[in-house]
């Protein structure tokens, strides 16, 4: 069975984060898919290149859905949120994907 590209997980948890707040009107839930595919992301960063890299990476993962509030102020909610998860996306394959 082939694996998910962890870029796929990552952009996947802040873009369904936001999105299952939004729609449900339950942030603790959005807040739940955001935390599980960040778990999931995280794991797959390990295993495909190192507890360094993973850290980075899962720091860019907080950050980006830290940064997307600032920023969705600026530019909209669902620009920012996309935004921030291509960034994501981008620097995982860049990172950890394109090796595998």
């Amino acid at each position: 069975m082939a694996r998910v590209p962890s870029a796929v997980v990552a952009a996947s948890g802040l873009v369904g984060g936001y999105g299952v707040a939004r729609w449900t009107k339950k942030r603790p839930l959005g807040g739940a898919v955001l935390a599980v595919a960040g778990a999931a992301a995280a794991q797959q960063w390990r295993e495909q290149a190192g507890n360094a890299t993973a850290g980075v990476l899962t720091a860019a993962y907080v950050g980006a859905f830290a940064g997307s509030h600032p920023l969705a102020k600026k530019i909209g909610a669902w620009p920012s949120v996309l935004g921030v998860a291509g960034a994501v996306a981008l620097a995982s394959w860049a990172v950890a994907d394109r090796k595998a």
